[in-house]
Formats: C-alpha cells, structure tokens, sequence
C-alpha cells in the first residue's frame, strides 16, 4: 500500500476513501453546492491537497453514477495530479445532459482519486521509426463494430 501524505483543506468534509474493499479509486466530495445546467461546466474543490512520493501520480476519474444518472462527468478526464502538485484538488465538472440541469451539494462524491506508479520515459529522436503491424493508420483504421452480431 502507497502512503499518500494528505492535508485537509475544509476540517469539516473528511478524508478520501474507499467505499469497498477492492475499490480502485477514492471518493473526492464537493466543498460547495454547484448547479450545472446542460452543456455547462463548472470547477469544484474538493478540500483536500496531496504530496505524492516520486514515481506516483493520482487521476481524478468521473463517477460511473453520475454519468449514468445524470450525464455528469469531467471535462479533462482523466485529470492528474503530478507529484510536485501541492494544491488544492479541483474538479472540472460538466452536464452533459441535453435537457436537465443538475445541482450537486456539498458533501457529494463528484469523482474519484486513483493513486498509480507511473515510469519516466527519456525521449529519444530517430530518423524514422521501426515498422508494425498497425502501422501509421489512426482514428478507426482498424475498424468499426464488425464482428457483433445479434
């Protein structure tokens, strides 16, 4: 288990945690009620600021709920939090529903913080690059939704 040195910035929300054992990510909370009308977005703190050792970086991951429910998720997801980052822990909210606004109240799990090791790469410049099978083809060119019948 990684130990993640954490200050609390409103005493009176608590800490990240996990709902169930096994969980991936920790629930992050609204430190302020927010109403996000359709296609609008919105920041909200969370009330938590982390250090990361070397080597870690945490994501902040939309709620399965929330984007189900209410087509609620982040803009930037996932965001993430360098280990040098010492400041508050914000939210990049956005509805995505076409019709119905939605407000979220303090207190409320609006995303959550998955803490993972993550490898420094040394970028190294060639003339071209080695040969694949996939090859330089992108967006789609190695199909569709073939293959799924019903």
């Amino acid at each position: 288990m990684t130990e993640v040195l954490i200050q609390r910035l409103d005493e009176d929300l608590p800490v990240p945690a996990y709902a169930h054992p096994g969980d991936a990510g920790a629930d992050l909370l609204a430190t302020s009620d927010i109403t996000l009308k359709p296609g609008e977005r919105g920041l909200v703190g969370t009330g938590i600021a982390i250090a990361l050792q070397d080597g870690y970086a945490a994501f902040v991951h939309p709620r399965s709920g929330l984007a189900a429910k209410h087509g609620v998720t982040l803009v930037n997801a996932p965001g993430t939090v360098d280990a040098g980052y010492r400041g508050e822990i914000k939210v990049c909210l956005i509805n995505l529903d076409p019709t119905e606004e939605i407000t979220l109240r303090r207190g409320d799990r609006i995303a959550q913080l998955i803490v993972q090791r993550v490898e420094k790469a040394r970028f190294v410049e060639v003339a071209k690059l080695p040969g694949s099978d996939r090859g330089t083809g992108g967006h789609g060119s190695t199909g569709g939704f073939g293959g799924v019948t019903r």
